[in-house]
């Protein structure tokens, strides 16, 4: 199965308003960022274990680790939780940005570190949602050593 069908597969999954949303915000993404590398992530480990939610990632980005090592990853994800919807924002390297640029503008939300989280799209700004991915797809920070 390639990635576009496992993500339209995991979209349709959801139960309504999730699966309107998710497709909404998949669509919104794809907007900001065309061409971008897809990645479906199914949430198991190596040994077929459930270790996370599935999800869907946009874009890519180097990681580079103390030892040298480098691992590409995705900088956007999307992915359904028990209570509503996550977007990630990752490869920016300072924490509290997220919070303190988009934490009081973007609605009835949770903005960690790298997550905001969101019960339904209604209940959020979705500009800003927009503004803060578009500056994760521009953020190309790696870990530092």
């Amino acid at each position: 199965m390639n990635v576009q069908t496992q993500i339209k597969a995991y979209i349709a999954s959801q139960p309504e308003p999730k699966r309107s949303d998710m497709q909404e915000l998949h669509r919104i993404i794809l907007q900001i960022k065309p061409a971008c590398k897809l990645w479906f992530l199914d949430g198991k480990d190596s040994n077929n274990k459930v270790v996370s939610n599935p999800n869907i990632g946009y874009g890519h980005y180097s990681i580079q680790y103390a030892d040298g090592k480098t691992r590409e990853f995705y900088q956007i994800g999307l992915s359904a939780n028990t209570t509503g919807i996550s977007v990630y924002i990752l490869g920016i390297n300072d924490k509290t940005y997220l919070a303190k640029t988009y934490g009081k503008k973007i609605g009835k939300a949770s903005v960690t570190g790298y997550c905001i989280k969101f019960k339904t799209l209604k209940d959020i700004n979705i500009e800003i949602l927009e503004a803060a991915i578009r500056d994760g797809f521009e953020a190309q920070n790696t870990i530092p050593k």
